[in-house]
Formats: structure tokens, sequence, C-alpha cells
């Protein structure tokens, strides 16, 4: 299934006209052999990757993603990229869980497919959601407030700035279709930046029961 969800979206994003870098088509036995001048792929964590938030249930929750570009916060004097950009993609039964980034804010935006549907709620000082309070979003530079839990629908070409400290989730809107989303954001850390309102973990455990089609991000060997 993870197979599958690569494939998709290296498919769905062909037809977008999107290309995808070089690094996305090296093989695991090309990695095997990459040298020193690949590193600022290795450390910021670019390509492949799946999440099914370590529940095992990837149909219903999880998504396949590729990180296009990073900086890195840990090492700014080497990698000062202060922005990130991502593709992800969403089948129409998957969910990605409520959450919220303590430094990282984000445009997510729905480049093609079905339609998105993006929660949203304040955070309260002990992190926890705010059910009473209006939000102020911005959907392409217009501002609009909405009650605390809506849903903001995005369709294709429409996208939502989402703060740092604002709980989102998002799913696809049933029958709408499987959807490419963009993310255009400052510097990118998964594993350090992510605020899970209900305890999950962001990376999944793979069982290989066959050779690995692509690398995933946290995979690379280490430079020869």
């Amino acid at each position: 299934m993870f197979y599958t969800s690569i494939t998709s979206l290296s498919h769905i994003s062909k037809r977008s006209g999107v290309h995808l870098p070089p690094f996305c088509h090296l093989t695991p036995e090309q990695w095997a052999c990459a040298g020193a001048e690949y590193d600022e792929i290795r450390d910021n964590m670019l390509g492949w990757d799946i999440t099914d938030y370590g529940l095992g249930k990837f149909d219903q929750v999880g998504f396949a993603l590729i990180t296009l570009r990073n900086g890195n916060a840990a090492q700014p004097e080497r990698y000062p990229k202060t922005y990130a950009e991502k593709l992800l993609y969403l089948r129409q039964s998957q969910y990605s869980p409520m959450h919220f980034h303590w430094r990282k804010m984000e445009d997510i935006i729905n480049r093609s497919g079905g339609n998105v549907l993006i929660r949203v709620y304040l955070s309260t000082p002990d992190e926890e959601l705010d059910r009473e309070t209006p939000v102020s979003v911005s959907v392409d530079g217009v501002r609009r407030t909405v009650p605390a839990g809506s849903q903001i629908r995005l369709t294709p070409g429409e996208s939502i700035t989402i703060f740092p400290g604002l709980y989102h989730d998002f799913t696809v809107e049933a029958g709408s279709g499987p959807v490419l989303l963009g993310e255009v954001s400052q510097c990118n850390d998964d594993n350090t930046d992510n605020r899970f309102w209900e305890p999950v973990g962001r990376f999944p455990t793979i069982e290989e029961d066959e050779p690995p089609y692509r690398l995933l991000c946290g995979e690379y060997p280490p430079a020869k």
C-alpha cells in the first residue's frame, strides 16, 4: 500500500504538470554509491516520505509526501535556507490528525484533484483545543473569521495560511477524488516541531516484504 501511494503521487504530479527533481528518481542502488555531494538531501530529509502516524491504518490515517526543498534550523551555518516546500498526496479515505507546529508557518495549497477540508482551532496556553474562540484565517490573502472547529474547503488552486499554534487537520471531501497538495513553509522539522492533539507517531514502522522501489528520506545510507 505504501508503494501504491508513492507511485500514485508520482503519477498525479506528472499529470498535473509538476515534474520531480532528479533525486526523487534515484534507485536504492544509486543511493548506495552516492557521495557527500548529496548530503543536503540526506541532512534535510529531502525526498520521499510516508506516514501512518504509527497507527498501522494507512488506508484511513496517513498520506504520502515528498519534501522538495528544506533548510535546517539545527545547522543554519551549513544550510541557511529559511524555507521548505512539499507535495502531499491524500487518497479519498485518508485523514491527517489534528496538530499544530510550534515554529513553522505554512501555506497549504490544493494543487490538483479533489477538494480538501481543513478543520481549524486555536490552541490554549496548555496546548489544548480552544473550542470557543473564533478563528481568523487567511485564504488566498482574504481574511475571514470562522467558528472554532470549522472546516475550510479548498478547491484546486485555493490555499490557506497556517500560523504556529493553530491546530489543524485535513481530509478529502467525500466524492471529490484524491488530492495533490502543496506546502510552502518555513524550515520543516518533523522530529521536533509537531504537536499532535492525540498522541501519535510521525514515522511508520515498515516491514519490508520486497526490495524497496525508492528509499524514504530517513533511509539514505551515509556518503561513500
